[in-house]
């Protein structure tokens, strides 16, 4: 090999060795570069592995993808997967896109699997559609459950009522205060569109007032306050509520006032004061009807003292003209004091 040829193949070789060594520099960045990124995707996925190690563990498996899909989603995993876990072990199938669609629904899906778990240990018949179906309708499907399983009592009137005794008059009028208690037990069936509490103490305290109304005295509700609950259950109030009315417990009844008495006492008075005011418009009637006649009488003697004035001119007027003499006149004054001497004597005695 020539001179030329060595000092060629050397300058080849000067030029190819920078190229080389700038290709091995971007390697190793693009290999820092994957390698923090499989950092930072180990560390983001890491909690959906442990999520998805424990549904797997628990007989509940749940993927990894479906447990990033959910974050996408803005679920919670963790929420989704501990509930699905409780309900694979209490013997409950549901599927991770059941407890989704209701969790993005807005519902509670921990009071939901728990109510069904609760449901199914009691043998009550509770589907996960009618579940989510009373959650989401703002019912506590949880203590639902439980009411159905551990009947509850009610108070009649209710503490929020303000009210201890809801009151009521026999035929008698004698006043009645009784309390009752409501046993209750919750229809899941009709959970949904069944009135509540309320309906249920408005119905139980007018069955008391109708009840004690239509008895005949207060004695005989007294001797038998069991009649006021027979009557009231058999009125079937449960009718359209959420609710199964067990008994009906009259707690407590007290005698109040004698109402009839009271009415009467009231009716009394009005009606005196409505006879006083007749007879003062009586008494007003007749003393105005007094006055009338007293002026008709003014207005008489007024007229009879004008016509006697008459009598002295019609006197002169015939004594002028000759029809009337002096003799006739003396004789007029005799007959005029024998007169008055007769009413005189004919007077009682002591009257002047």
């Amino acid at each position: 090999m020539t001179a030329s040829a060595i000092l060629r193949s050397g300058t080849l070789l000067a030029q190819a060795a920078p190229t080389s060594s700038g290709m091995g520099v971007v390697f190793w960045v693009l290999l820092a570069i994957a390698g923090l990124v499989g950092f930072i995707v180990l560390i983001v996925i890491s909690q959906y592995i442990q999520l998805a190690v424990q549904a797997w563990l628990s007989g509940a498996s749940v993927s990894i993808l479906k447990l990033v899909m959910m974050r996408l989603r803005k679920v919670n995993p963790s929420e989704i997967v501990f509930n699905r876990i409780s309900a694979k072990k209490a013997g409950l199938e549901i599927d991770t896109d059941q407890l989704e669609s209701h969790y993005l629904a807005g519902g509670n899906i921990e009071r939901v699997v728990r109510a069904m778990i609760a449901a199914d240990k009691a043998k009550i018949e509770l589907p996960w559609d009618r579940a989510t179906a009373i959650d989401l309708a703002g019912r506590d499907i949880l203590d639902a459950v439980k009411t159905s399983v551990d009947p509850k009592v009610i108070d009649c009137p209710s503490v929020q009522s303000g009210r201890q005794t809801i009151d009521a008059v026999a035929k008698d009028g004698i006043q009645l205060k009784a309390r009752a208690r409501v046993t209750v037990r919750t229809n899941i069936a009709r959970l949904v569109g069944g009135a509540t509490e309320e309906t249920i103490i408005a119905r139980v305290g007018e069955g008391i007032i109708s009840t004690i109304g239509s008895a005949e005295d207060h004695k005989s509700v007294l001797e038998n306050p069991d009649k006021i609950s027979k009557t009231v259950l058999a009125k079937g109030l449960d009718s359209g509520t959420a609710f199964e009315i067990l008994s009906i417990d009259i707690a407590d009844i007290d005698v109040g006032e004698n109402i009839g008495a009271n009415l009467q006492t009231a009716q009394a008075e009005a009606d005196t004061k409505r006879f006083q005011a007749q007879a003062e418009q009586r008494r007003a009637l007749a003393v105005a009807q007094e006055a009338e006649y007293q002026a008709e009488a003014q207005k008489n003697r007024a007229l009879v003292v004008l016509a006697e004035a008459e009598v002295p001119k019609a006197i002169s007027d015939a004594m002028r003209k000759g029809n009337f003499g002096l003799m006739d006149y003396y004789r007029m004054q005799n007959l005029m004091a024998d007169t008055g001497m007769r009413t005189a004597i004919g007077k009682p005695a002591g009257e002047s």
